[in-house]
C-alpha cells in the first residue's frame, strides 16, 4: 500500500508562478524515495503539499488512502512530518529535549510518555546525553539530527526531508544518510527526500523522481533513471561521478559495458572482469 500518493498535482503561488504542473507521485510503505532536481524545479513545494502544509491548486494527495484535505491537521502531523533544509526554520525551544518534546506534548501524552519518547528519539539519532544542551550550542549536523528526533518522538511513519545533507561536509553527509537509512530499514519509516547530491542516490535510494520545471521528467530505480543519460543532460543533471567515468570510457576508449555502474563497488567489479587473467 502507498503511504503517500499524489495525482495530477498542480500548484501556483499567488503571484502566478506555477511551481508544479500535473505531478504524479507515490511512496510505498518502507520505501526510501528520492527527488533529484535543480533549483526552482518544485521539489520543496511538492514536499509541503504532501504533508498538508500547502493546498494544491488542483489534483489530489492521499495519506494512507485518505484524502489529506479531509484529515485534521493534528492527525496528519502524527503520521507525517517534514524536516526543513535549514534547522533554524524548525528548532525553536531553549534546549534539545524541550524541542523534541514539543510534538508529544501537543499530542496530549503523559509526562512519563513524553520523557520516554524524547529519550528514545535522542538515542536513535545519536544525541543521547545532549537533551539539556541549548539548541544553539549544537553543531549544524547535530541540529539536523535534533529535527529528525522531533519527528521520531511523534511516532511518524513518513518523513519528508528537504535537502537533509545541505551545508554538511562529506563525512557529515554520509552520517546523516546512514542515520536515515537505519531508520528506514530498522524502524520501517518511509522516507521521501529531495537532494542535489547525485553521488549519494545510488547508495541509499530505492526509487527516484527527476523533477524539471515543475514536472516529473523521469521516475524509476536509480539504475533505470541514470541509464537514460542523454535525457539527464537535457535537463541539466549529471550522472554520478563514477558513472560519468564509465560513460567516457565507453565513448572515448571503446570499452564495452553491459550496464552502467553507479557506485565504486559496481564499477570495480565490471573493470576487474576486463582485466587480463580474470
Amino acid at each position: 500500500m502507498d503511504v503517500i500518493k499524489a495525482g495530477g498535482l498542480t500548484f501556483s503561488y499567488p503571484d502566478g508562478t506555477k511551481a508544479l504542473d500535473s505531478v504524479d507521485f507515490r511512496a510505498g510503505k518502507g520505501e526510501f524515495v528520492g527527488m533529484l532536481a535543480s533549483n526552482g524545479s518544485g521539489k520543496t513545494t511538492l514536499l509541503k503539499l504532501l504533508c498538508g502544509m500547502l493546498k494544491p491548486t488542483s489534483g489530489t494527495v492521499e495519506l494512507n488512502g485518505r484524502p489529506v484535505g479531509g484529515i485534521p491537521p493534528k492527525e496528519i502531523f502524527r503520521m507525517a512530518g517534514m524536516v526543513f533544509q535549514n534547522p533554524a526554520d524548525q528548532l525553536f525551544a531553549a534546549t534539545v529535549a524541550e524541542d523534541v518534546a514539543f510534538g508529544p506534548t501537543n499530542m496530549g501524552l503523559t509526562r512519563s510518555e513524553i520523557d520516554g519518547r524524547v529519550a528514545y528519539a535522542l538515542e536513535a539519532v545519536g544525541l543521547k546525553g545532549l537533551g539539556a544542551k541549548p539548541v544553539q550550542r549544537l553543531s549544524f549536523g547535530q541540529q539536523k539530527r535534533a529535527c529528525i528526533a522531533g519527528l521520531l518522538a511523534m511516532g511518524q511513519e513518513l518523513m519528508l526531508l528537504d535537502e537533509p545533507t545541505a551545508g554538511l561536509d562529506p563525512m557529515g553527509e554520509y552520517r546523516i544518510m546512514e542515520l536515515l537509512m537505519k531508520l528506514n530499514r530498522e524502524k520501517g519509516i518511509t522516507m521521501v527526500m529531495s537532494t542535489h547530491n547525485v553521488d549519494m542516490v545510488p547508495l541509499f535510494i530505492d526509487r527516484l523522481y527527476i523533477l524539471s520545471k515543475g514536472k516529473v521528467a523521469r521516475e524509476g530505480s536509480p539504475a533505470e533513471v541514470f541509464n537514460a543519460s542523454s535525457q539527464l543532460k537535457g535537463i541539466k543533471l549529471r550522472l554520478p561521478q563514477i558513472a560519468e567515468l564509465i560513460e567516457q570510457m565507453k565513448d572515448e576508449d571503446r570499452v564495452s559495458f553491459d550496464r552502467l555502474p553507479l557506485t565504486i563497488g559496481e564499477a570495480r567489479r565490471e573493470l576487474v572482469k576486463r582485466m587480463p587473467g580474470h
